[in-house]
């Protein structure tokens, strides 16, 4: 029976879409560049606020300015990180019903860590062991190595975890640490693509996740 959940942040637990949106447009917008629609910024998250950048700035961008474009963001995004981001529907009680039944909950997420942390204890306060999110010396998901430090630290074994996420990363960190991968359809990435990416099981509401950890939804 499973007795640990890890979860993805960004489309799995939170709806930060807009705000990430705002946040890339701002700084695009500070550096004279032109602006990104929500669909494109989208498929641009998902592989750390870096790489959010190197996606949304036009093609030929020195790295230089790239920099400047990525501090725009950051600060813009420091401000503003939580003026439309909720929770998705059904999270929250999801999360309620895991802790209940004894079950250990984590986050991983390529997000910086302080905004993970941070975010954690505003919308999930006491909801989980622990969180971790982008941090200096430690490879971004999809490497295993934020997935193993956990399964350490909480005192879990692969064969008893579920990773759940809305992205082809997510997909991949589960495959590269050899835990079951739950892909969910109401993130920021579509039922085909997370099947083609490896999914394992597909749900399309939070509530589906207590049937995969071995205990009823009712």
């Amino acid at each position: 029976m499973i007795d640990t959940v890890i979860f993805d942040m960004d489309g799995t637990l939170l709806d930060t879409l807009d705000d990430l949106t705002d946040a890339v447009n701002a700084a695009l917008a500070a550096c004279g560049y032109p602006l990104r629609t929500k669909e494109e910024v989208r498929f641009f998250v998902g592989n750390g606020v870096g790489r959010l950048m190197k996606e949304a700035v036009p093609k030929g961008t020195s790295e230089t300015d790239l920099e400047d474009c990525l501090q725009a963001f950051k600060a813009h995004y420091a401000q503003h990180w939580q003026d439309k981001t909720v929770p998705y529907e059904g999270i929250k009680e999801l999360l309620t019903d895991l802790k209940v039944r004894g079950i250990k909950l984590a986050v991983i997420s390529n997000k910086y860590e302080q905004a993970v942390l941070q975010l954690c204890r505003d919308y999930f306060p006491g909801s989980f062991d622990t969180a971790r999110g982008e941090r200096a010396g430690v490879p971004r998901k999809p490497a295993p190595d934020a997935i193993y430090a956990i399964l350490e630290e909480l005192g879990t074994e692969k064969e008893k975890a579920l990773y759940v996420g809305d992205s082809e990363v997510d997909m991949a960190t589960a495959k590269n640490a050899g835990l079951t991968a739950v892909g969910v359809t109401w993130g920021f990435r579509d039922r085909q693509l997370l099947l083609e990416r490896g999914a394992d099981y597909i749900i399309d509401q939070p509530s589906e996740l207590l049937v995969l950890t071995g205990h009823s939804a009712g």
